[in-house]
């Protein structure tokens, strides 16, 4: 098993770009990419830091999600992922590596643009984990436009729907079974502080993403419940070569981080273990910035 906590350059850990052309039509797989995203599969080890926690992802099959379920799954919790139908294949290996680890694992397909479905799924969770501690809201559509004409009613209503609806049905649903001690994670952006003019309807549903999770995690510590917002820069996800960046973009993509690469989903792993674990109690209505060096200020 390779080890990623051996200390070594950070600029050449992972695979630089270029990268091979590779269009994807949305939603994308893991399992098509060039060169594989490293979501932990092998090199994540766990240290019992969320034993007997029970932890709902979504977006749960590939990239960011993915690399929290195994995460967690390997820090002792049992997790149930949901995700689109169409993303089923990457989804079962998810499903494999956590039972693997002797842990639960529930699979949840479904489209979160429904509000039925967001209600149903979080119900779904805590009857078959039989409870639920850890929330991570992380499911989201990014589907670049090159300028404001081509921004349709129906894209913009997909992508709010995806990233705010489903964000705000879902806590919803969820927070009657948050016991204090509980923990809330949502997926922001640095786009959220740094637009790019292609992803207007998505730059503005993670500046929501930010706004709502503050707001919630004033309400939710008087419960003892505590939420934070995890906000990633160029990380090397099916997210992009299906819809979310330009070809071109794609081949380069993250050559302009500090590092001259992407990141990988399982660098990000560890700040959600944190921001679950009891080891984060005395941080709230946080905004975790993993961008590369770009900040999010």
């Amino acid at each position: 098993m390779p080890n990623r906590l051996k200390m070594q350059d950070p600029r050449s850990q992972y695979p630089k770009p270029p990268f091979p052309e590779q269009p994807q039509a949305a939603p994308g797989l893991a399992r098509k990419m060039d060169p594989r995203p490293d979501h932990g599969e092998e090199s994540y080890r766990g240290s019992g830091k969320l034993d007997g926690r029970k932890a709902l992802v979504t977006g749960g099959d590939s990239g960011i999600g993915r690399a929290a379920a195994i995460a967690f799954a390997r820090e002792g919790a049992d997790v149930a992922i949901s995700y689109l139908p169409e993303e089923e294949a990457d989804a079962k290996e998810v499903i494999a590596l956590i039972e693997v680890e002797g842990r639960k694992a529930v699979a949840l397909p479904g489209d979160v643009k429904e509000e039925a479905w967001c209600r149903e799924l979080v119900q779904k969770a805590v009857s078959e984990l039989g409870g639920l501690d850890v929330l991570v809201i992380n499911a989201g559509r990014q589907q670049y436009r090159d300028n404001i004409e081509e921004l349709s009613t129906a894209d913009f209503d997909k992508t709010m729907k995806t990233n705010l609806y489903a964000l705000h049905w879902i806590a919803q649903a969820a927070v009657p079974h948050l016991p204090p001690g509980a923990s809330v994670v949502t997926t922001a952006s640095i786009q959220a502080y740094k637009p790019s003019p292609i992803l207007l309807d998505y730059a503005t549903t993670k500046a929501g993403i930010v706004a709502y999770t503050k707001a919630l995690a004033k309400q939710l510590i008087e419960k003892g419940i505590r939420a934070n917002v995890v906000a990633p820069g160029p990380f090397w996800t099916a997210l992009q070569p299906s819809g979310g960046q330009p070809d071109e973009k794609v081949e380069n993509f993250g050559k302009d981080s500090d590092f001259g690469r992407p990141g990988q989903p399982v660098e990000l792993a560890p700040i959600y273990v944190l921001l679950a674990s009891q080891e984060a109690s005395f941080i709230n209505g946080e905004v975790f910035g993993v961008t590369g060096g770009k900040g999010v200020a």
